[in-house]
């Protein structure tokens, strides 16, 4: 099953408001496994970057200000694209593949937003996959937000000091994985070859160094003895000792 976890950055929360979206980052997985395949791009919002925006993304300094040299990490966009020269590219990537995103609410309407200034087909709420509903079903009264769900499977998001796009949506690939039961060889997700009878091929488990000692008391095994020679020269277990 071919799906595509994705995240934008925006310039607030309200597409109606005049927010635009800046940044759109994806990826494809295939049966809950990535494939390598990513679409990411920065996009000029023509428009000006509200500060409590800025500090929560870092991406492009007020554009309607003066021209500056941009800071070390930051990302400008006065070079960039606008949306109306990426949405068709966004599409055709996408395709018909069920969308995972966290909280799926905020990006749908602006996704929405954009592709009906341009025309562009609609993204149907049905292709959503919402982690965010998902985790609080699975975990109801618990934090929910991306790092929570990270510190809860203990994946490392230690280079997310701001917000990105194609950052969050390798994060999230990740938790969502965990959210639909982890890498289980029933779910076709083990990384061990697989038969043509379809069974997983699996290495021989590693021997001990040391064994380990016997849990069996010189009582116990005694007894033990005892109830075997009392069942006869035909007992199955006199086979094995």
């Amino acid at each position: 099953m071919r799906e595509i976890v994705l995240d934008t950055e925006t310039t607030g929360f309200e597409p109606d408001q005049g927010d635009r979206i800046v940044e759109i980052g994806a990826l494809e997985i295939v049966n809950l496994r990535p494939t390598g395949q990513t679409f990411h791009v920065y996009i000029n919002p023509e428009r000006g970057m509200p500060d409590g925006a800025f500090g929560v993304h870092g991406i492009g300094p007020d554009l309607l200000a003066e021209p500056r040299p941009a800071r070390d990490g930051e990302v400008t966009l006065r070079d960039k694209p606008v949306f109306a020269q990426v949405g068709q590219k966004f599409l055709n990537f996408v395709g018909d593949a069920k969308l995972v995103i966290h909280n799926a609410a905020f990006d749908m309407k602006f996704l929405n937003f954009e592709l009906g200034r341009m025309g562009l087909p609609q993204l149907e709420w049905p292709r959503a996959v919402d982690t965010l509903a998902i985790a609080r079903k699975k975990f109801p009264g618990s934090p929910a937000s991306l790092d929570a769900l990270c510190r809860r499977f203990g994946i490392d998001n230690s280079s997310r000091s701001l917000h990105g796009a194609l950052l969050d949506s390798e994060i999230l690939a990740e938790v969502y994985l965990e959210l639909m039961g982890g890498a289980q060889p029933d779910f076709a997700l083990s990384s061990e070859p697989i038969n043509a009878g379809g069974t997983v091929q699996r290495a021989p488990l590693p021997k001990r160094p040391k064994p380990l000692p016997a849990r069996l008391t010189d009582a116990e095994a005694a007894a033990h003895a005892a109830f075997v020679a009392a069942l006869g020269d035909e007992a199955v277990w006199k086979n094995y000792g």
